[in-house]
């Protein structure tokens, strides 16, 4: 899984990129804020790439934010000077600071210039962000053949998750999501709906509280269930859908994911989108079995007899 943020650097950043190739600009500090990529500091050469390493590294980095360092080696290849590409992503950050950033690395990564990237280094803790941290990430790089961009955000995607244990027989997950926690009153809802107390369930994530919330819980029909969608945000919904097939009643359980496009913020579709595989897995542990899951449209809706049984 690797997220498409549509994050992008500034017009400010974009040039100073340019900057950049004089060779003049030691270090430059990177940062998103206001959903672009932005320039948050830079220093110039004074001594050699050792040593101006601790000089400046380590005052850039903050503990608990994520941030993207480019340092300029004094080593040239054919397009200019080499730079080592370095990605801050501490353990005691946001998980959702995190898979921003590390699904957004790929991007600042085009935009300087990947040609002109000869290392890239992931560290956590701060004694990785020093000299010595830097020639240790060196001595331990083996041989196989390096990551691609997308692999490379899925692995720091997966670091940046929670380690989550469901019990001895759970299954691990394949999808790479995140796995919030839900609240007691979302897992009531989810035991009430099994009994028969409602049909529908509605559920939000609290981006900031990193958080799976019950929002509604209600017994609507078919025709009222589009007009349970909020317009301007992203939701999760279980349905109970009765319906005959094949001459049989039936009582199928779908799994509705609605995703109103950009009137979303960007960590919104990104959390749902990340969160989506994991909760689904909370739910079936609970009990419950989803006949089908989609992607909110008004077509699927009312077809969902043709939805289900494809």
């Amino acid at each position: 899984m690797s997220h498409q943020t549509g994050i992008q650097a500034n017009a400010e950043l974009k040039k100073y990129f340019s900057k950049c190739r004089d060779g003049k600009i030691r270090v430059l500090k990177v940062i998103i804020e206001n959903e672009q990529l932005v320039m948050a500091k830079h220093h110039s050469t004074k001594g050699s790439w050792e040593q101006d390493f601790d000089k400046y590294v380590p005052s850039l980095i903050v503990e608990d934010l994520p941030c993207y360092i480019l340092y300029r080696f004094d080593s040239k290849n054919s397009l200019g000077h080499e730079w080592l590409f370095l990605s801050w992503s501490p353990d005691s950050a946001p998980v959702r600071h995190k898979m921003l950033y590390a699904s957004t690395k790929a991007t600042l990564k085009q935009e300087f210039g990947s040609a002109h990237i000869k290392d890239e280094m992931h560290a956590t803790v701060k004694d990785e962000v020093s000299l010595k941290g830097y020639k240790a990430h060196l001595s331990g790089v083996s041989a196989p053949a390096p990551l691609t961009d997308r692999e490379e955000a899925l692995k720091e995607l997966q670091e940046s998750e929670p380690h989550t244990n469901y019990g001895t027989d759970s299954r691990q997950s394949t999808m790479g999501g995140v796995a919030f926690p839900i609240t007691d009153a979302a897992k009531q809802g989810i035991v009430d709906l099994q009994k028969g107390s409602y049909n529908y369930l509605q559920f939000k994530i609290d981006i900031e509280e990193e958080k799976i919330h019950l929002s509604k819980a209600a017994k609507i029909s078919l025709v009222e269930l589009p007009q349970q969608v909020p317009s301007d945000q992203a939701r999760y919904h279980l349905y109970i859908f009765q319906h005959t097939h094949e001459g049989d009643h039936m009582d199928s359980i779908v799994f509705i994911y609605s995703m109103p496009g950009y009137n979303c913020s960007i960590k919104e579709r990104m959390m749902y989108s990340s969160c989506k595989g994991q909760f689904l897995e909370i739910i079936e542990k609970m009990g419950l079995e989803v006949a089908k899951r989609v992607t909110f449209s008004i077509s699927c809706i009312f077809y969902l007899s043709v939805c289900i049984h494809i």
